[in-house]
């Protein structure tokens, strides 16, 4: 990394140099010299660590730049801002307050909506019998290589083995087929906040790849296949909401293709996400039909309503009509990557902890008492006006630390808008209001403080989106020659091409993109290799400039007959 490319230490020196003393040598004239270019310093970042450490500071600010040394700048934000802390668990980390409280946002606007729906909340164990996950076979292929399992109790081996749930379907599913009886039963719908293990992985990354997780996981059951139906639609919509609404990153909706469908189900549908730096998608939610596979295999079933056939005989047993869909905390990753700069975060304003921080400003030893009391009293005011308008505000009026200080510490941590409050101010009767995602600043009266606040939080979240969704929409292009498809990703684009839907057409994309990109030489994210393109999803909402005309639009890639437009990208 070059000098310029780190975010150098600040050295404050005095304001002017002494003159010399009268009747000295006046110091020689040095010789002018061609202007030289500096040397490139890769070490700029290690020294800062080593100049801190032999002086006893703390770093708090972030070294690198986000679009130089990516992997570094996402672990340095998630840590320095306090979002989480590593844990001495490989794949397993530490949430602290600062991300739980987003998380937890993010719980009680879904939990109402789910509600609303008719869905309720539960706990199940998160013990697996073997059994039981061994009884769906293609389910459990899908989750073997990361499943952990429970081998012993103390020093006695256990007679059966327990899995730690990887997710709920064989937990539960035993006990929808105890609970459903008569078509009275159902709709059975059933939803956990909980943790779930995931275990063989590579490159743990925090929030993206994590062996443990939390997350809710929401299982229904219905007579009708039109009821799954509509639901599965119904829940991918909320999570698309999740992801505008509330964290400002914007998605597309589609459905997973026949290989990277959920093992079991009859079709998964997705929300993906696109993260600009590295121009990787992300599987940022998932809604699955799973058919009556799993009902069958678990016997969940119910007497025919239509009773008896003509002849008296009983009619076969129904089989319900499932579903499972899932919202993690990769989310908050997400909201990272997408958002955050060199400074640090930068969150929505609906997620956030803080939303405002109130500052005292421009007082110094030489501020009169009264004009000290007088911004106390107002920043005090102000807080209590905030708070009883329902913005989540906080006073940061600790005397230990400077006023730039505070300005970085609650810039790092992305606090949406900043309040300052000086004597200046207080006689004014304003304050200057500065904005966390693009530095702006703006005077508010006192008078309409607390609706002028609302306001702008209400633009900066809707600004956050709008920058967001117009980055990601100059980055989807669609590529109908498979000569501009490997260029296209490498230079960081979603690729949204005319695809026959063949599984192994997918496999065949991979396999060139990867080797393409490998002869590329690029520079790679050990955290994140590079990989072929995969499909991220088959888009809901088709193109309508140019529509898959059946019998004469072909695959990018093999040519046959194209069935939709398929959106192609490397990923997460």
């Amino acid at each position: 990394m070059s000098a310029e490319e780190a975010v150098a230490p600040v050295v404050v020196a005095d304001a002017a140099a002494p003159a010399p003393a009268e009747g000295a040598r006046k110091p020689r004239t040095p010789k002018v010299k061609a202007p030289q270019v500096p040397k490139v310093n890769k070490m700029a970042p290690k020294a800062a660590k080593k100049e801190a450490a032999s002086t006893g500071a703390v770093q708090i600010g972030i070294e690198y730049k986000k679009d130089v040394d990516f992997p570094k700048w996402y672990q340095q934000v998630v840590t320095r801002s306090e979002m989480l802390e590593y844990y001495d668990v490989s794949g397993c980390y530490i949430l602290r307050p600062w991300s739980y409280k987003i998380w937890q946002e993010i719980q009680h606007w879904f939990d109402n909506e789910i509600q609303e729906l008719g869905v309720e909340n539960s706990y199940f164990p998160m013990f697996v019998p073997a059994k039981n996950l061994e009884k769906e076979k293609d389910h459990v292929e899908g989750f073997a290589a990361e499943v952990a399992w429970v081998t012993k109790a103390g020093s006695t081996d256990l007679e059966e083995p327990l899995a730690v749930r990887p997710t709920s379907e064989t937990v539960m599913y035993p006990y929808y087929a105890k609970w459903v009886r008569s078509h009275r039963d159902l709709p059975l719908r059933l939803n956990q906040w909980c943790n779930v293990v995931r275990w063989e992985f590579k490159n743990p990354q925090p929030f993206l790849r994590t062996r443990e997780f939390l997350w809710q996981e929401g299982h229904t059951a219905f007579a009708t296949k039109a009821e799954a139906d509509a639901e599965v639609y119904q829940i991918l919509d909320l999570y698309r909401q999740v992801y505008e609404d509330l964290l400002a990153v914007p998605v597309i909706k589609g459905i997973k293709s026949e290989k990277e469908k959920f093992a079991g189900g009859l079709y998964t549908t997705t929300i993906e996400g696109y993260i600009p730096t590295t121009g990787r998608g992300i599987q940022a939610a998932t809604s699955h039909c799973l058919g009556q596979n799993f009902a069958k295999m678990f016997g969940i079933s119910f007497e025919d309503p239509q009773g008896p056939l003509p002849s008296g005989e009983a009619r076969p047993p129904c089989h319900a009509w499932q579903n499972s869909w899932g919202l993690t905390t990769r989310s908050l990753g997400v909201m990272i990557m997408v958002h955050g700069d060199d400074k640090g975060l930068v969150l929505p304003p609906r997620v956030a902890s803080v939303q405002v921080v109130v500052i005292p400003c421009g007082v110094n030893s030489k501020t009169s008492d009264e004009d000290k009391a007088a911004v106390d009293e107002r920043v005090a005011d102000i807080a209590k006006q905030l708070k009883k308008a329902g913005i989540r505000a906080k006073v940061d009026d600790r005397t230990t630390y400077s006023v730039g200080y505070k300005f970085n510490h609650w810039e790092l941590r992305g606090v949406p808008v900043r309040l300052e409050v000086g004597p200046k101010d207080v006689k004014s009767n304003q304050a200057l209001a500065a904005r966390r995602d693009n530095g702006e600043k703006s005077t508010i009266s006192h008078e309409t403080l607390a609706k002028d606040v609302r306001e702008l939080l209400d633009t900066v979240q809707a600004d956050m989106f709008t920058r967001a969704k117009e980055t990601r929409d100059a980055n989807v292009i669609k590529v109908e020659d498979w000569k501009d498809f490997v260029p296209a990703l490498d230079s960081k684009k979603f690729c949204l091409i005319p695809w026959c839907e063949e599984v192994a057409c997918e496999e065949e994309i991979k396999e060139k993109s990867a080797r393409a990109g490998l002869a590329t030489e690029e520079a790679q994210d050990d955290k994140a290799p590079s990989m072929g393109a995969k499909s991220l999803c088959i888009p809901l909402e088709q193109p309508q400039d140019k529509p898959i005309i059946a019998g004469e639009t072909k695959c990018t890639s093999c040519g046959k007959d194209a069935k939709r437009w398929a959106l192609f990208g490397r990923s997460y």
